[in-house]
């Protein structure tokens, strides 16, 4: 039987299936990918991040790679909203349905109030990121993400997760556009103002918004997780059958 194709985009720190625990389920029913972005990869040295390079991830995943058929649904989270979003500008003819969660998407509400006050926190951090430690880097950001303090990375994996983080290239630096025609889910914790602003924006051009418990995991929630399957499964049956 043909399964369409899932592909699952994390964010900005844990990624591949360990990105999507309440979503390992959905290889039942879809033929699931859960990506790891450039720069991503549990041996080798973390990578600036590239959001031309995720993008380009995303459609080679959406290919007629001998399943018969090419395209399928986009699940991200966080930064990995951007590349979803970038590849569905690309190339909307492979992008069946998009769903964003929490999406990382600045550039589209720069100017924006909680947007604009984001950036004038964090533009000052990233302008030296590049003059100081993977560590002093996180530390700084997650005090003025989260107004909390967080532990020395101890372990390799945590190390590794500190320099993948100050790689990243300002979410308000992507060069977005909205995806015209694409049937788009944006999912939030209801928590920050910043992702709720950029879900209204959103809201205005289309797009169905829900919010579920869990911060800025919302989809790690069973409300969360049954709006995703809940939309890609409408998107699904509004389309032509696909013979097996």
């Amino acid at each position: 039987m043909f399964k369409q194709r899932v592909v699952f985009v994390h964010g900005a720190g844990t990624f591949g299936a360990a990105a999507w625990p309440r979503q390992h389920g959905m290889t039942l029913t879809y033929d699931a990918l859960f990506l790891r972005r450039h720069g991503f990869d549990p041996v080798a040295e973390p990578l600036a991040s590239s959001f031309t390079e995720d993008a380009a991830i995303i459609l080679r995943s959406l290919a007629d790679d001998g399943r018969g058929a090419a395209g399928g649904h986009v699940v991200a989270h966080a930064q990995g909203a951007i590349a979803a979003m970038m590849a569905a500008v690309e190339r909307p003819d492979l992008v069946f349905s998009l769903t964003l969660v929490e999406p990382a998407c600045l550039s589209l509400t720069a100017e924006l109030p909680a947007t604009a006050a984001h950036i004038s926190l964090m533009q000052p951090l990233f302008e030296v990121r590049h003059q100081l430690s993977d560590e002093d880097f996180q530390r700084e950001f997650v005090r003025r993400v989260y107004a909390t303090d967080l532990q020395q990375p101890a372990t390799t994996e945590e190390k590794r997760s500190a320099r993948r983080l100050r790689l990243q290239a300002p979410s308000w630096e992507a060069p977005l556009h909205i995806v015209p025609g694409v049937p788009t889910l944006v999912l939030t914790g209801g928590w920050e103002p910043l992702y709720e602003e950029i879900a209204g924006y959103l809201r205005e051009t289309g797009a169905l918004h829900r919010v579920a418990a869990g911060g800025h995991r919302p989809h790690d929630s069973p409300d969360g997780d049954r709006a995703i399957r809940q939309f890609i499964g409408g998107v699904s049956r509004s389309r032509p059958a696909q013979a097996s």
